[in-house]
This record gives C-alpha cells, sequence and structure tokens, in this order.
C-alpha cells in the first residue's frame, strides 16, 4: 500500500519536527544525512526504528517535545532489559481515546453498553486506553482492572455488563470459572474485545460459546499509543486499522524490503500526526499480512490480517524452526484437546541432544494415551520434529489474567 499525497507530507513533517527537536531520532536522522521524505522510493530508503533503539534512548531520549508538553508517560511491559518509555502530548491522549472510540463503534458498541475493563492499569496502555475510548464514546465504564475473578463476576452479574474488555487468556479464565460454576444465564455480555496477545481459534471458539459473545480483536502496541489503532468489524475479514493516523506496511524480516500488500511478513508502523514520540517505520515483530480489496462491511479503511505470531517468538529444535501458531494448529485437530498447552525445551547432556516436551490439556472423555500418540505423530509428520507428550486433565495448566507465556526453553545461550 503506497503512501498517500497526505501521508508523505505528514511523514515529511514528523522527520522535519525529529530534527528540530534534537531528539534521539532527529540525530539519526541528522547523522545519515535525511532531511525529509518526499517520494515513496524515499520513504522506503529511510531507517527502521526497533525496540532496541527504544532502549538505547532510555528514558526520554525519544521524547520530541518540550516537558510542558507531555502529560502523561506510558511503558511496555519490558520482560527483557530496560523498559521502553513513550511520551504522550494532550494532542496525542485525545487522538488515542478517538481512536478507541473507533474501535468499539466498528465492533457495533454503543453509548448504551456498559464496558467491563478488566485489563491492568498503570504504567501499561490497555486498561486506561480502553477506558478513554469508553468514556469517549459515550458508554458506561466498569473499570474493574485485572484479578479478584469473584468480585469480576459479581460485578458482570450485577451491572449487567455487555461488553467484555480482556486479553484472551483471562477471557478463557472468565469463561472456564463462568461454565464451572453454571451461572451462564445469568451474564448478559453481548461482545468481547480482546487484545494484547495472538489466540488460536481453538480458544476462540471456547469463549464465543461458553460467554455467548461476538468477538472482536483489537490491535495496538505502547510503542504506538496502545491498543485502539484496529480492530475487526462484524465481517470477520481482517482488521481495519485508522491510517489517517497510521501507516503500515509489510518488509520480508530478512532482508527488510517492502512487500506487496496480500504477502505475508513483518509489520512496520509508522505515525503520522504523533507528537510526544514519532515513530518513522517502527519495526513490530508482528507477523500478518494487508489484505487487498475492500470489506465488504463498506469502510475505507485498510485492513490487516490477524497476528499470525511474532517473528521473535520463534524457537528452533533440531535445526527446525518453529513458531506457536503451529504448535496451536497441529492441537486444533485433536478432539477433545483444550487451546491450552506449555512446551519446555531442554538439552539432554547424555545423549548430547536437545529434546522438547509438548504439555497438553484433554477432556476427561477421551484415552490421554492415544491423544498423546495422536499428537506426537502430528508433529513428526507436519514439523519433522518428535516431543515427548504429557496429556493432563482440563484446568491443569495455570491460568493468567495477562498475556500467556507457553514456550520454555531451558538450554543455556
Amino acid at each position: 500500500m503506497q503512501l498517500t499525497e497526505k501521508q508523505l507530507a505528514q511523514v515529511d513533517a514528523q522527520i522535519k519536527r525529529l530534527i528540530k527537536s534534537g531528539s534521539y531520532y532527529g540525530k539519526v536522522f541528522e547523522e545519515a544525512g535525511i532531511t525529509g521524505c518526499a517520494s515513496q522510493e524515499e520513504f522506503e530508503k529511510l531507517p527502521f526504528s526497533s525496540k532496541a533503539d527504544l532502549r538505547n534512548a532510555y528514558p526520554l531520549g525519544i521524547q520530541a517535545v518540550p516537558d510542558e508538553e507531555v502529560v502523561r508517560i506510558h511503558s511496555s511491559s519490558g520482560t527483557t532489559g530496560k523498559p521502553v518509555i513513550i511520551p504522550y502530548t494532550a494532542k496525542d491522549v485525545d487522538d488515542w481515546a478517538i481512536m478507541f472510540a473507533r474501535c468499539y463503534e466498528m465492533a457495533g458498541i454503543t453509548n448504551k453498553d456498559r464496558i467491563q475493563i478488566t485489563p491492568g492499569y498503570g504504567l501499561w496502555t490497555a486498561g486506561i486506553g480502553f477506558q478513554a475510548g469508553c468514556e469517549k464514546l459515550g458508554a458506561m465504564a466498569i473499570p474493574t482492572g485485572p484479578g479478584n475473578t469473584d468480585k469480576q463476576i459479581q460485578m458482570m452479574i450485577d451491572l449487567k455488563s455487555t461488553v467484555l474488555t480482556a486479553t484472551s487468556s483471562y477471557a478463557l479464565l472468565l469463561a472456564e470459572e463462568i461454565n464451572r460454576r453454571g451461572i451462564r444465564d445469568r451474564i448478559h455480555l453481548k461482545k468481547g474485545v480482546f487484545g494484547s496477545e495472538r489466540w488460536s481459534d481453538k480458544m476462540r471458539a471456547y469463549i464465543h460459546k461458553e460467554l455467548g459473545v461476538e468477538l472482536y480483536d483489537i490491535y495496538g502496541l505502547t510503542e504506538i499509543y496502545g491498543p485502539g489503532i484496529g480492530i475487526n468489524c462484524s465481517y470477520d475479514t481482517g482488521m481495519h486499522y485508522w491510517d489517517d493516523y497510521v501507516y503500515i506496511e509489510i518488509i520480508d524480516p530478512k532482508t527488510g524490503e517492502t512487500l506487496p500488500d496480500g504477502e505475508e511478513g513483518e509489520v512496520v508502523i509508522t505515525t503520522l500526526v504523533k507528537e510526544g514520540a514519532p515513530l518513522i517505520r517502527f519495526r513490530t515483530h508482528d507477523m500478518s499480512r494487508i489484505i487487498p480489496g475492500e470489506c465488504p462491511c463498506g469502510s475505507k479503511f485498510p485492513r490487516l490480517d490477524v497476528i499470525k505470531g511474532r517473528s521473535d517468538d520463534m524457537f528452533k529444535v533440531h535445526g527446525v524452526n518453529m513458531f506457536p501458531s503451529q504448535v496451536e494448529e497441529i492441537l486444533g485437530l485433536v478432539d477433545g484437546v483444550s487451546s491450552e498447552y506449555k512446551i519446555d525445551i531442554a538439552h539432554d547432556e547424555e545423549i548430547n541432544k536437545d529434546v522438547i516436551l509438548v504439555t497438553v490439556e484433554a477432556e476427561g472423555r477421551v484415552n490421554f494415551e492415544r491423544t498423546a500418540a495422536t499428537i506426537r505423530e502430528l508433529f513428526k509428520s507436519r514439523m519433522s520434529v518428535t516431543p515427548k507428550v504429557t496429556v493432563v486433565p482440563v484446568g491443569t495448566l495455570p491460568r493468567t489474567e495477562k498475556k500467556a507465556k507457553r514456550v520454555f526453553d531451558h538450554r543455556e545461550n
């Protein structure tokens, strides 16, 4: 997808503003001899930005406005290394709320809805983003935040919440708990807006069935405002994203070459009007594709396919590259197996070989031994790796209110 004339002018203005601000990226452009951007060809030659850059600029090196214009900061979860800190101006905060309200509207949510907000508040962008969009829309926000499942369910019943916002992992936990308590008929939810992690078709089907909600994938990341830059419509043919605020391109993660619409690669985002910390060609590591053509819903906003995984989620065993999405695809073929799994990778010194242990959950009605054998064979035929497989009862593996971690590599780096 090519930049429009307006988007090109916006990118040019952002580069000039960054240079003038003397911020980290302004210096990067200055040192590279870049003074602006006048064409698609010039744009595709601009250097990529990355999370590593943002850590190098810690804490506020990427700030492109004076301190008195910064009204808030947010930070990524930062599980490794320094966290990433993003400053926001009043306009950035308002722009984000406008985008988020659009997401709710795209999902058919109105100011008559009651939106239960379970993602975390604080430095993380999730909870406060869901709330700001809800208030901009004029709907009732029920800001429960994460945890305290008893309280969540009580609020859901007593306040007749119609929309649940959550990570897919926490939505699964709530769905299982509602099922266990047999209180499905007391729940008034109609829609679920879930984000922050990719989720399998099996998990999606379970949440849809147990909560009885229409499911919507919301997209975003801390570095680029937060969740709310895109969402799927009721036709579920990809996520519409707001191209008056962000420009998205897809690149080959190995070569950095821009790929044509329809081809899968790494999502790269440029913020067109962000003030506090503009980012040009930010590599997200999310793997997806731009869907060509128009959506049957009639919206002119372009579409990004569901996130297939992350280029940095890949793990390697016996020389074979694997992604969690491939594991989920295999488990989706096996009767009685739940969406939850855990993978442990270790090096066996005695045989001097890497070993992979897959733990999955299955319903009591199926034979665990036969199920394990089926999974082993599917791994062997589809991925040329034969794991050790352990099958445990549904509910054995831990549930989380946050993003679920499912792959654990115990090998020494």
